[in-house]
């Protein structure tokens, strides 16, 4: 089954969403890595140790978790174009507020308020574009991916030279600019949703169970405290057992009785666990290793980067004849060729190649996953899985990101790139269960 369009909209009137809603994207993925840099120079202004400062990245981060499974029912009961409007609204109005914040206490406050925004922009502009994309979503769900794929090497970079030229203030401030632009260009652009449903009621109990519990588990496992990780398992075990008898579950866990969707998200989840872990591990290898700065380690990162956007551009349309299944294997092929290396002490050169070799396998999986989840769901269903390919894909970044950095100081980096290049491999088996050929247009 594959989600249908509402009407027949043009490529380009799709492309013209994409352009929009990438714009979002980008604010929210970016944020990600770009304040990381400038923890430093806020802490010597701000005043305040190290450790307290970190809080500017977590709380951010924990916003996030907590944000992405009240997406679905926001979109379902006040409409998909609203809530975009507002997450992205709200990002920027953070933006603005960490840009004037007066103390560490107020800028972990508004960083807060960021990612509440920005945790709601990627599922919910997924949806959208699902929605417009019908079913030519394959073909062209590498566009809106992208981002993800340059997050890790423009955040240092752009975050470096706003910190040394401009200020610590600069990397919110610049946000604010692109959001109200966003914000203007998706008015005339991003249609209305026709899933708006004014009485979808909210569930409360799912929701004081889920999100508590996932930002738990992504604390725990960030900083490896067993007391948050197993209060975050136990809310998560206690709302599977409520999502199986709740009538109108905050996330629906039936989903996964779907192979198509169980097999998909599992390909997300060991995704996410990948990419999200390598985005911490790469740079502090060059940095570490090789000596190089924050803002060098991100230029080396740059092949990766080129090889995912070129990937991402062709692998739907190379799916589409020769099914997701053989995309996905080749995918994860590369993405071991590419890590490979890492585990050798390999020359400067053949590192280069090898990330521009993994880049193109990250890419290769992203596109075909992506759009096998959506193509296993009703049209009326997109918001929700949008929902939990976001939670299962965040989740499994923390999980590889928390064991690459427990082997990480114990091991040293050539066993870590083991660990990682094993992760990649998990990859094999959700590969091998997607379908020969890709499903048609119902």
């Amino acid at each position: 089954m594959l989600i249908k369009a509402s009407r027949t909209a043009s490529d380009r009137e799709v492309l013209r969403l994409a352009g929009v809603l990438v714009f979002g994207a980008v604010l929210a993925t970016l944020d990600t890595t770009i304040v990381n840099v400038g923890l430093g120079a806020i802490a010597h202004d701000l005043g305040g140790p190290i450790s307290a400062t970190g809080w500017v990245s977590t709380g951010y981060l924990l916003a996030v978790a907590v944000v992405i499974p009240l997406s679905g029912w926001a979109s379902e009961r006040f409409g998909g174009r609203r809530m975009w409007l507002v997450s992205v609204a709200l990002f920027t109005a953070g933006s603005a507020l960490c840009g004037l914040a007066w103390s560490a206490r107020s800028l972990i406050a508004f960083r807060i308020l960021q990612g509440l925004g920005g945790g709601m922009m990627q599922p919910i502009g997924q949806a959208l574009f699902a929605r417009a994309a019908g079913p030519r979503l394959g073909r062209l769900i590498g566009i809106v991916t992208l981002p993800a794929t340059f997050a890790p090497v423009l955040g240092p970079v752009l975050g470096g030279v706003l910190v040394q030229h401009l200020g610590w203030r600069w990397m919110f401030t610049i946000n604010v600019p692109i959001g109200i632009a966003t914000i203007v260009a998706a008015v005339r652009v991003v249609p209305a949703d026709e899933t708006h449903r004014p009485g979808h009621r909210l569930d409360v109990t799912g929701l004081a169970l889920l999100s508590p519990g996932l930002a738990a588990l992504v604390y725990g496992l960030g900083a490896r405290n067993a007391v948050a990780l197993g209060a975050g398992a136990l809310a998560l075990a206690a709302y599977g057992w409520h999502s199986s008898r709740a009538r109108q579950p905050l996330i629906d866990l039936r989903l996964f009785a779907r192979r198509g969707f169980a097999v998909a998200t599992g390909n997300s989840f060991l995704l996410g666990a990948s990419l999200y872990s390598s985005m911490l591990l790469l740079p502090l290898y060059y940095q570490q290793v090789w000596h190089a700065s924050v803002f060098d380690a991100g230029l080396l990162l740059v092949p990766q980067a080129l090889g995912s956007a070129v990937a991402l551009y062709f692998a739907g349309r190379i799916a589409e004849r020769f099914g997701p299944r053989a995309v996905l294997l080749t995918g994860v092929v590369l993405a071991l060729a590419g890590t490979f290396p890492f585990t050798q002490q390999a020359p400067a050169w053949l590192l280069t190649v090898s990330l521009l070799v993994r880049g193109i396998g990250l890419g290769a999986t992203t596109a075909p996953g992506m759009a096998a989840v959506y193509a296993a769901v009703e049209r009326d269903e997109v918001h929700r899985a949008a929902a939990v390919v976001n939670v299962v894909n965040r989740a499994g970044g923390s999980l590889g990101t928390a064991i690459l950095v427990t082997v990480l100081e114990n091991q040293g980096f050539t066993t870590t790139f083991w660990w990682a290049l094993g992760l990649s491999a998990l990859s094999l088996v959700p590969a091998a269960l997607f379908p020969r050929r890709s499903r048609c247009a119902a």
